[in-house]
């Protein structure tokens, strides 16, 4: 079941429906990312930068010059890894806005014999966005902190995210065609199945430049596999069109 929702969602990545809403959160991210670095650069520069010139070389000797071009290139790295750690939030959030665009692609193609989910209202996007950019904020500070724990660094970063994001994704599947309480009862009953879905996004994130892709790789993923559960569950099933 989750492989072949894995399968559908990567088809879906590439297919001419989705190329548009692909190409708009691409964008949107990498300009986003852009505006932050060039935001974080010229921060360091107004602000940090004169105050370790003047605390930490206030007479620094003509032989010790190179200090400056070191910290120069450690300043640097640190702004890339900041970059790198708002990748998966700054993604996520421009995303949010067109997961339901995502959603009903989805629907009109690989489900044409069966009604179709209901796009959730503006205001609860919204909020549902900005929900989600907590969990993912939060599951990669913990994760990160865990990082530095021998042994259990990279099983936290899969428990983390995999919990986290599989949860988030499946009730924005299920929400478009129940209400909030039963999509969390659904997922909450199937939450096994919903976890090792969890851990393919989550393997998903960890790949560079791949992981812009997360959030409409998972929306895709959770639509499928919710389908899929919906018609294994009859407490749960859906209505047909």
């Amino acid at each position: 079941m989750i492989f072949d929702a894995v399968r559908l969602s990567l088809a879906n990545l590439f297919a001419p429906e989705t190329r548009s809403v692909f190409w708009k959160v691409l964008g949107l991210t990498v300009l986003a990312l852009v505006v932050i670095w060039f935001g974080l650069r010229e921060t360091f520069i107004a602000f940090a930068w004169p105050w370790f010139e003047g605390a930490m070389m206030p007479n620094l000797p003509d032989w010790a010059g190179w200090l400056t071009f070191v910290f120069g290139v450690v300043a640097s790295l640190g702004l890339a890894l900041g970059l790198a750690l708002l990748l998966a939030p700054v993604t996520a959030i421009i995303a949010g806005f067109f997961l339901d665009d995502v959603a009903e692609v989805i629907e009109t193609r690989d489900y044409p014999g069966e009604a179709q989910g209901t796009a959730l209202p503006l205001g609860q996007a919204i909020a549902g966005s900005i929900k989600f950019l907590g969990v993912v904020i939060l599951g990669n500070l913990i994760a990160l902190f865990l990082l530095f724990i021998p042994g259990v660094n990279l099983v936290a970063f899969f428990l983390v995210n995999g919990y986290l994001l599989g949860r988030e994704f499946f009730e924005f599947a299920a929400m478009r065609y129940r209400a909030p309480a039963e999509a969390r009862l659904f997922r909450a009953k199937h939450a096994s199945t919903v976890l090792l879905a969890g851990f393919v996004i989550a393997a998903f994130l960890a790949i560079p430049i791949v992981n812009l892709m997360t959030p409409l790789f998972a929306a895709g993923l959770m639509v499928h596999l919710h389908k899929a559960l919906s018609r294994k569950d009859r407490d749960f099933s859906l209505r047909q069109g």
